[in-house]
C-alpha cells in the first residue's frame, strides 16, 4: 500500500502522537475545535463553499480535517460535490485512524470506509464528496498534481520538527496550485512559513490562534 507507515504512540487515552516528529496529530485540548478555528474559519468556510469547491491539504493524518470539512459542507446544505485532496508521506493504519477518531462522536466517519481499508488504496467518492490521498513526500508528489485548490489546509507537524513540509520551494508549489483569490490557513505563525507563503504569491496575515497558541496564519493568493 505504501512504503512508510506512521510511527506513533498514544497519550491521554486515544490521542495519537508521532514518534518520528514528537508531535501530536491534533490538539491535546480539543482537536475538533482547533480544526474548525484554524482550517474552516481560517479559510472563510463554509461561506465560500460551492459545487466543485476543492480543498487541498498537506498532512492527512487521522482524517479529522477532511471529516470536519465534510460535516460543515453537509450542515451548510451545499449542493454538488466537495473535492478534497491530501498529501501524506506517512499514512496511519485504518485501525489507528479509527481509534484516534473514537473520541469524536458526530463526524461522518463512514466516508473513510475504514472497515474496507480506508482511503489510501484508491480515491473514495460519496454522494457529495470526492477524496483523494497522494501517498509520498509532498515535495515529490505536489509538483505533478494536476489540480488547483480553492483552499489549503497546511497541517504538517511543527515546523521546528518537520521543516521539510514548510520549506519555501514547497510553499511555492502550494501557490502554483491555488486559484487566484484562493486561500490557505495553518496553525503555525512561524516567520519562515509566512515568508515562504508571501514569496509564493500570497497576502499573509498573522491572526489569533486556537487555545494556547497565540497566533496562526491566514493567506490569500493574489
Amino acid at each position: 500500500m505504501q512504503d512508510q507507515q506512521a510511527e506513533l504512540e498514544w497519550r491521554d487515552g486515544d490521542v495519537p502522537v508521532s514518534t518520528r516528529f514528537d508531535d501530536p496529530y491534533f490538539s491535546l485540548e480539543n482537536g475538533l475545535a482547533e480544526t474548525r478555528h484554524v482550517f474552516l474559519d481560517g479559510n472563510d468556510l463554509p461561506a465560500r463553499f460551492r459545487d466543485g469547491f476543492h480543498v487541498a491539504e498537506l498532512g492527512f493524518g487521522t482524517g479529522l480535517n477532511f471529516l470536519t470539512a465534510l460535516q460543515a459542507w453537509r450542515a451548510a446544505g451545499v449542493p454538488g460535490t466537495l473535492h478534497f485532496t491530501s498529501f501524506e508521506a506517512f499514512p496511519m493504519e485504518p485501525a489507528q485512524i479509527a481509534r484516534a477518531l473514537s473520541v469524536f462522536y458526530d463526524l461522518p466517519f463512514e466516508a473513510l470506509e475504514l472497515e474496507r481499508g480506508g482511503p489510501f488504496n484508491e480515491p473514495l467518492t460519496g454522494p457529495d464528496f470526492a477524496l483523494r490521498i497522494m501517498i509520498g513526500d509532498a515535495r515529490a508528489t505536489l509538483p505533478g498534481w494536476d489540480g488547483m485548490a480553492d483552499a489549503w489546509f497546511l497541517d504538517g507537524f511543527s515546523p521546528a520538527k518537520n521543516p521539510e513540509l514548510w520549506e519555501e520551494a514547497l510553499m511555492r508549489q502550494v501557490g502554483e496550485h491555488t486559484i487566484p483569490g484562493g486561500t490557505a490557513a495553518t496553525y503555525t505563525a512561524a516567520g519562515f512559513v509566512r515568508r515562504g507563503l508571501q514569496a509564493a504569491g500570497f497576502e499573509v496575515a498573522r491572526v489569533p490562534g486556537y487555545g494556547r497558541k497565540r497566533h496562526m496564519t491566514r493567506a490569500r493568493k493574489i
